[in-house]
């Protein structure tokens, strides 16, 4: 990013202080230096030489979940998306990571972007196998569970829905975008799942590593050129997808950007076709992924598709902005914050006494059923919205 255009965005930070209730590791630790003011006051004077990179500047940074809740709370429309994005970056360059950091992300990076290997090493996991304490344990029938290449509209196309596939979530929750592909077809859509479609770049985009994640974005605007809409049902990957335009600064790639949805967003935005028909009464939490509320701005839509459910009651919690402590990979690198924020959320969830949790990201469920696990709570449901209405529309989902 050229040195003006980063001046400029820090100079748009007043440090009014607006951010700092939103900020999950500033209600942890109450520390000034892990607040988004007080990183981007640190970014003012890495940037203008006042101090050198350290590992302790290094870990102020390291310890943002980048949740964006920050974002929406400034009243200066601070892009601080960018600002962390470009920080990592740097800081990746000028202050090495330590040792075991830089090998658990090896090891992340290595397989959560290939699915075909991170299927390979699932089974053992869905054969209860389970080496470390955070790993899942995902369904069998998930792990073999695809759409078709080609689902056709209910009646008559409305528009041709190419269905991003994503890696974590087309390995361990298979059935969502079954789910999302028979949902979009019955609203009608015409549903495509382009072969050939990879990562889309969302971890190396939040990690810093801005060459790899211009190389997958690439990769994937070609992957769905001349398609009505891209979809995705995950959080994290449409909030990448949506952030080409910035990250590529073409026009081709902002108006990619232009095209993608959630899949919950298209469908509150086309309306229903296909009949919802009742389902036994359920009392359901929606809890938001953090990069579909604060990155992409999506908050009603989920809700208002679950409410019109017949039987379905939609219940809110406390604090249903503050993040679970998923958030990407960090709860593999940074696991102490990431298990107290995902157990406060847990207990938020449990107090409101819900039958199922709808969340539109894949590393929400897996931190919310890990929470759930440990609070005696295995049973409690953790679903995608999309299968809910899925339910309501085929009994068979």
């Amino acid at each position: 990013m050229p040195e003006a255009a980063t001046r400029a965005l820090l100079d748009a930070c007043v440090h009014c202080g607006f951010c700092l209730p939103a900020c999950p590791t500033y209600d942890l630790w109450g520390e000034e230096m892990d607040s988004p003011r007080g990183r981007i006051h640190l970014m003012n004077l890495l940037e203008s030489g006042e101090i050198e990179w350290s590992a302790t500047v290094a870990g102020h940074f390291d310890r943002c979940l980048g949740c964006l809740a920050c974002v929406p709370a400034c009243p200066s429309g601070v892009r601080y998306d960018l600002l962390i994005e470009r920080t990592r970056g740097a800081r990746r360059v000028q202050a090495p990571q330590p040792l075991r950091r830089r090998l658990a992300e090896a090891a992340a990076l290595a397989v959560l972007p290939r699915p075909g290997l991170l299927r390979v090493l699932a089974w053992p996991l869905a054969l209860g196998l389970r080496p470390h304490p955070l790993a899942p344990r995902p369904r069998r029938d998930d792990l073999s569970a695809r759409p078709p290449a080609e689902t056709p509209a209910n009646g008559a196309s409305r528009l041709t829905a190419g269905l991003l596939a994503g890696c974590v979530q087309r390995v361990f929750f298979g059935r969502v975008n079954v789910a999302a592909a028979r949902v979009l077809a019955g609203d009608g859509c015409d549903v495509v799942v382009p072969r050939g479609q990879g990562c889309c770049g969302a971890l190396d985009l939040h990690g810093g590593r801005e060459e790899a994640a211009r190389r997958r974005a690439r990769e994937t605007m070609r992957a769905f050129a001349g398609i009505d809409r891209v979809v995705a049902t995950a959080a994290g990957c449409g909030s990448a997808m949506k952030s080409y335009g910035d990250l590529l600064d073409t026009s081709e790639a902002r108006a990619f950007s232009a095209r993608v949805r959630d899949v919950t967003e298209l469908l509150a935005d086309l309306g229903p076709r296909a009949e919802r028909r009742p389902l036994e009464p359920l009392r359901v939490v929606y809890q938001d992924a953090c990069h579909l509320r604060h990155a992409q701005g999506v908050a009603d839509q989920p809700r208002s598709l679950l409410a019109a459910v017949p039987g379905l009651e939609l219940v809110e919690i406390e604090r249903p902005d503050m993040c679970c402590g998923s958030a990407g990979t960090y709860n593999l690198l940074e696991p102490r914050a990431a298990r107290e924020l995902g157990e406060r959320k847990a207990r938020s969830i449990m107090a409101v006494e819900p039958d199922v949790v709808a969340t539109a990201n894949p590393g929400c469920a897996l931190q919310l059923a890990a929470a759930f696990r440990r609070a005696g709570r295995p049973d409690l449901e953790v679903l995608h919205p999309v299968e809910l209405v899925g339910r309501s529309l085929y009994s068979s989902t």
